[in-house]
């Protein structure tokens, strides 16, 4: 469809490299001009329209399903900027290049301010109650956003056009410092806040998600967000099959965010598309060899966890939602 393509993501030509950020000196940010930011459903193949202010996450999340993405991007940046890959890269494989250069999208606001002007084509489209989902890819409050604010600048646009949907996906409380945009937003749009949490235990989580905030501080933002009147759901994905699945601290996590005011919490099992599962099995091996072959057994013959798994953790959390007061939502992929 044409809409499609006038709303596909492309980048442009131009690239500079941007400043660190506080202690993270390994990581490198380079500023990229964007031609589009909205990414169209026939494009994606997912039932929504998509933004991702930064390409790549400096959070590390060993499951991450979207590292090998990465490839692609810093290839198009290197064949179409300054950026030398002899000095920028130096050898890096995608899925660690994902964590350690970060690009910066930095006219995303200016574009989706043209793109969403009143009365066009492009804008009643959005309208006619569609959703936009933002950080589908990468988080869009990553460390990146606290200096150069790009997902910030996006939610002004979206607060200057009602009857919009829109969905957050992080893992970050910086989330909390957008309060006032949010909740103008949701003067006359719907907002819903999708808040990923996957374990309590924080020795745990640093080993899975190395640069991400800590459980504790993403359950204070889910109580500073619900206190405000924003809607924020829980996405407990993916479940990590004998890492973050052990039924009692699942059920402590759903008592936990039921009560911080989350009203509904999604979950699903790991899926390994072939491309992270190159990243995460040897992962695995390192980390937790006592279950790799289990690893190798269960993802033996595609993406998907067991059935019975699956089924399985439906039925549960089912249950433990029902008995602390919020909806539950299995879905079938996560990041």
């Amino acid at each position: 469809m044409q809409q499609t393509v006038l709303f596909e993501e492309r980048l442009g030509r131009s690239s500079r490299i941007l400043p660190t950020i506080g202690e993270q000196k390994d990581i490198h940010y380079f500023g990229t001009a964007a031609r589009g930011v909205l990414n169209g459903p026939e494009a994606t193949g997912m039932g929504f329209w998509s933004i991702n202010p930064y390409i790549g996450c400096a959070f590390g999340c060993a499951y991450c399903y979207a590292r090998y993405t990465h490839r692609y991007a810093m290839e198009r940046a290197v064949t179409d900027s300054r950026i030398d890959p002899a000095t920028e890269l130096r050898g890096l494989p995608p899925w660690l290049a994902f964590e350690r250069r970060i690009l910066v999208k930095e006219n995303a606001p200016d574009v989706l301010r043209q793109t969403l002007r009143r009365g066009s084509e492009r804008h009643l489209a959005l309208v006619r109650g569609e959703t936009i989902v933002i950080g589908t890819a990468t988080d869009p409050y990553q460390p990146a956003e606290r200096r150069f604010r790009i997902t910030r600048g996006l939610l002004d646009v979206l607060s200057e056009h009602p009857g919009l949907s829109i969905v957050i996906i992080s893992k970050s409380p910086l989330i909390t410092r957008d309060i006032d945009v949010l909740t103008r937003i949701q003067r006359h749009s719907r907002v819903s806040i999708h808040l990923s949490l996957i374990t309590l235990d924080r020795e745990l989580a640093r080993r899975l998600e190395p640069r991400a905030p800590t459980p504790e501080a993403r359950v204070r933002a889910l109580a500073r967000l619900s206190a405000a009147g924003i809607e924020v759901v829980i996405n407990c994905m993916p479940v990590l099959p004998g890492i973050t699945d052990d039924p009692v601290a699942l059920e402590a996590l759903v008592r936990r965010v039921a009560e911080a005011g989350a009203t509904r919490v999604s979950a699903c099992a790991l899926r390994l598309r072939s491309t992270a599962r190159a990243r995460y099995l040897p992962w695995i091996a390192q980390e937790f060899p006592e279950l790799a072959a289990r690893y190798r057994t269960a993802y033996a013959h595609g993406r998907d966890a067991p059935p019975r798994y699956r089924e399985g953790l439906e039925r549960f959390f089912t249950a433990v939602c029902a008995r602390y007061g919020v909806q539950s939502r299995a879905v079938q992929g996560g990041k």
